[in-house]
């Protein structure tokens, strides 16, 4: 394990979580999650004076499935050791046609993709390809090196962070996106940069949003959303992490969760460059 060698004597880096005992809790936010008829909750931190708002606390410290928000590690890990060689390493399509979640084909996944086509439709196919190159072993290395969630990626090596065996509070997120976007985690800066360039989805004059989804199901089949990212306005940045949750297995969870987050944030003041 040369890569997590070069680590060593250095203290195991932990993805700290966020100090949600010193948050505000904003309950006008449950608006917005009853408005679209699920559940769930928001965490933001105002990194400029360590300001924590959150809407349930009780989802916020509690554990899912990281879904597809799993491939923000997947793919750090993926770059750091060679297994992803850069941006445009392609992973044939093997011919077999995938389906998102409600059901609807993913026809973006069923095609030759690169690791930055891949990420930005978040293809589970390549990621877990990705994630048998990788090994179990070497996985296991890094997220216990990163303190991820629960740790646990017992089971098959390409669906732990799909079928609810490895988990991860929404306040464990946020602290990993904040080490991510001031190069804190334990990969070559480089490699933190690729990602956070891999996260951005809109760049305006007034605003920058970057964020990654998630979507998959719970031991009770309940639909669990993520959209977990940051948004920079004035040369401030600000960490957030929506997570949704349904009793709808069929809900389309695209447009619930980036419509919920969106529609927060404007409550909050942003996307108009005065933040």
């Amino acid at each position: 394990m040369k890569y997590l060698k070069q680590f060593i004597p250095l203290i195991l880096i932990f993805v700290a979580a966020c100090t949600v005992n010193k948050a505000k809790i904003d309950d006008s936010l449950e608006k917005y999650f009853t408005a679209k008829n699920v559940e769930g909750c928001f965490t933001m931190l105002n990194n400029a004076n360590g300001k924590i708002t959150v809407y349930n606390m009780k989802l916020d410290t509690t554990r899912f499935l990281p879904a597809s928000t799993f491939k923000i590690v997947s793919g750090l890990i993926g770059l750091e050791t060679g297994k992803i060689t850069d941006e445009n390493m392609v992973i044939k399509w093997n011919g077999k046609k995938h389906y998102f979640p409600d059901g609807t084909e993913a026809t973006a996944w069923n095609k030759d993709l690169s690791f930055k086509e891949a990420f930005k439709v978040s293809a589970v196919p390549y990621f877990q390809e990705v994630a048998r190159r990788i090994g179990a072993d070497t996985l296991q290395q890094w997220i216990d090196t990163l303190g991820y969630g629960n740790k646990n990626i017992t089971g098959p090596i390409d669906s732990f962070w799909l079928n609810n065996t490895l988990k991860i509070s929404p306040d464990e997120q946020l602290g990993l996106l904040k080490k991510l976007y001031f190069d804190q985690l334990p990969f070559r800066k480089s490699v933190q940069q690729q990602m956070r360039e891999n996260m951005m989805q809109e760049n305006t004059t007034a605003y920058k949003l970057s964020y990654k989804t998630g979507w998959g199901f719970n031991e009770s089949n309940q639909a669990i959303g993520w959209l977990c990212g940051w948004i920079e306005e004035n040369n401030h940045v600000y960490f957030f992490v929506t997570l949704v949750k349904s009793e709808d297995p069929k809900i389309d969870m695209k447009p619930v969760r980036i419509g919920i987050t969106k529609d927060i944030l404007k409550q909050f003041g942003f996307f108009e460059g005065k933040k």
